[in-house]
């Protein structure tokens, strides 16, 4: 066991992003609540804004890239998970320039949601925007999911070509019109032969053979469909190149005909050496060379990392006119800097004020205390089902974050755990449970989960709650909303779920625990019925593959265990209707073996 290092008491993402800006204060500034970071300056020409995001892990990306040149702002999640929405809303907003901002976000489900959040609410103010969704993951280019391909280390070329661009007065439009157009010209693959160190255990996420790669890894530290025997390198990377290559959606690419002949990036996963890198640069160019394809340009170094992952991945572009010189432009900052010769001429970012500062801002929030169930005198019964909910899961979160890692990354343990904390903690400091309804409690724990919260789950919890508190308020708002409160409130959540995060019954999600739940109800069943419901449509989960989130990057290798977020749907049904023995509750055995999977 290898625990990283970590202060006990602090968050270890707040903790990092503040140790960065200190180390690079002439460069980026930090915001602490929500946390994003700033770039100080940008080039004199630019007009738009770029911005971008993702889960802390991946280090440099993307707070490495703030500068002249690169990004104006960066919002960083938790480990392996996306920035909530208000993040990206903030880091939009102090990042914009006259003609607005251009969000650069990576195809994964919670930064999709975040984003489009963050956007809606940024046109809502009056900025317009412009989104770019990266997605050149060859390893999951498959008409089975419905996800679609994952977004990695192409990044790193998106937002470097549209940073030169933005210097050279590029609008909204036109960026946006790029960065479509660059993402479609690249695709990449990686691989891996060693997994990254879980945070939680110390202990690497998956096992591996001396023998043995992973092809096709994701950037989060999600396993291949299949593992494969290991080949000596110039085979492993003749055959990286000739994939890639060949994915390459761009006529006349594969020939070496595309342009003025491909970008080159040779990304480390975290743990490689520079020295393995630049031998792979070697295979690859090689293997390019024997096809005929030309290497206008190359980037070797670890960008897009997935912790300590010891692995790389291999990215190419294939270049239309007038790429190579965005590529070659001048930028500054902390991972990636040179190009042309002489600097940008720079100047303030729009957000500085006189003295050069951000506005002020409050301190880090590094998370609140564990929830231990406990229900104050005169809780209404919403309230009590939170209370409760957040004390289960706070038992419950080493089998959630190991039911996530089996399905992907393992972060979601960890989500649903802070986001409860965070709940009870509003809750308390919100003064005596008997001076609010059952209304005003949801309503809190919607804000906390929409607002705080990141990845997938929070976004998709804060609406299902936000809208059991307005069926709860439309009952009365009285301290104890019963079944039909809960009904309309789970039926107007699953729409509002299934609007944003697009998952139907049968994906392998949160809502193949809920829609049982709102059909139970609506047959006349009593909160106890659905709660049933809610166990056995998570159990149902265990016998199909996913189709949405990165479990559907997974294949076959999640039949067997839960989805984790249909669980926790059936925790809080279960919260919902426990009355202190939980023998009388037919579904606290079915959680329990539910949670018990895969141990």
């Amino acid at each position: 066991m290898a625990a990283p290092f970590a202060h006990p008491q602090h968050e270890p993402v707040a903790r990092a992003a503040a140790g960065f800006a200190r180390t690079h204060a002439d460069l980026v500034a930090l915001r602490p609540e929500p946390l994003h970071l700033l770039a100080r300056t940008r080039h004199a020409g630019r007009r738009t804004g770029l911005v971008s995001g993702g889960g802390a892990g991946h280090e440099p990306l993307h707070v490495g890239l703030l500068g002249p040149g690169l990004l104006d702002g960066a919002a960083p999640g938790m480990v392996f998970t996306s920035p909530h929405n208000r993040q990206v809303l903030e880091a939009g907003r102090a990042a914009a320039g006259p003609d607005g901002v251009v969000l650069v976000v990576k195809n994964y489900t919670g930064d999709v949601i975040n984003f489009r959040i963050a956007a809606e609410r940024l046109r809502l103010e009056g900025v317009r925007v412009g989104e770019v969704l990266v997605d050149d993951d060859v390893a999951t280019d498959s008409a089975d999911n419905a996800a679609g391909r994952r977004g990695t280390a192409a990044t790193v070329v998106v937002e470097k070509l549209l940073g030169a661009a933005a210097d050279a007065g590029a609008d909204v439009d036109a960026l946006a019109d790029l960065g479509a157009r660059v993402v479609a010209a690249s695709r990449s693959l990686a691989v891996a032969s060693r997994a990254q160190t879980d945070p939680a255990t110390g202990e690497p996420a998956f096992a591996l053979g001396p023998d043995e790669l992973e092809l096709g890894v994701g950037i989060h530290g999600e396993r291949a469909e299949r593992t494969v025997a290991r080949p000596p390198l110039p085979e492993l990377v003749e055959q990286l190149a000739g994939q890639v290559l060949a994915a390459l959606p761009v006529e006349g690419a594969a020939s070496g005909a595309a342009g003025d002949g491909v970008l080159v990036v040779v990304n480390g996963l975290g743990a490689t050496t520079q020295l393995e890198l630049y031998a792979v640069m070697e295979e690859v160019a090689e293997a390019l060379d024997r096809r005929g394809v030309a290497v206008a340009g190359a980037l070797v170094g670890t960008y897009v990392a997935a912790l300590d992952m010891h692995g790389f991945s291999v990215t190419l572009t294939a270049l239309e006119e007038g790429w190579l010189d965005l590529w070659r432009a001048p930028s500054s900052s902390a991972a990636l800097s040179g190009g042309g010769p002489g600097g940008p001429e720079v100047v303030p970012a729009p957000w500085a004020g006189a003295d050069g500062e951000p506005p002020a801002a409050a301190a880090p929030v590094d998370g609140a205390a564990p929830a231990d169930g406990s229900l104050p005198e005169g809780a209404s019964a919403p309230e009590r089902a939170l209370r409760r909910w957040a004390g289960d899961v706070e038992a419950a979160h080493d089998d959630l974050t190991r039911l996530d890692r089996l399905a992907g990354d393992g972060d979601f343990g960890d989500n649903v755990r802070g986001g409860l904390r965070r709940v009870v903690a509003r809750l308390d400091a919100d003064g005596p449970a008997s001076d609010r309804t059952g209304a005003e409690a949801l309503a809190a724990a919607g804000e906390v989960f929409l607002d705080e919260v990141g990845g997938t789950s929070g976004p998709l919890v804060g609406l299902l709650l936000a809208e059991l508190a307005a069926a709860a308020e439309r009952a009365g708002g009285e301290t104890s909303a019963g079944d039909a409160a809960w009904a309309d409130g789970l039926r107007e959540g699953v729409a509002a779920v299934q609007r944003v995060g697009g998952a139907q019954v049968g994906d392998r999600t949160l809502v193949d625990a809920l829609d049982p739940a709102v059909r139970a109800l609506a047959d006349g069943g009593s909160l106890g019925d659905a709660a049933t419901a809610a166990a056995d449509g998570a159990g149902a989960t265990t016998r199909v593959r996913a189709r949405r989130g990165r479990a559907a990057y997974l294949g076959d290798r999640v039949v067997g265990t839960p989805d984790p977020g249909a669980v926790a749907m059936a925790m809080l049904l279960r919260a919902a209707v426990v009355t202190g023995d939980e023998a009388e509750d037919p579904s606290a055995a079915a959680v329990e073996a539910l949670l018990a999977a895969g141990r």
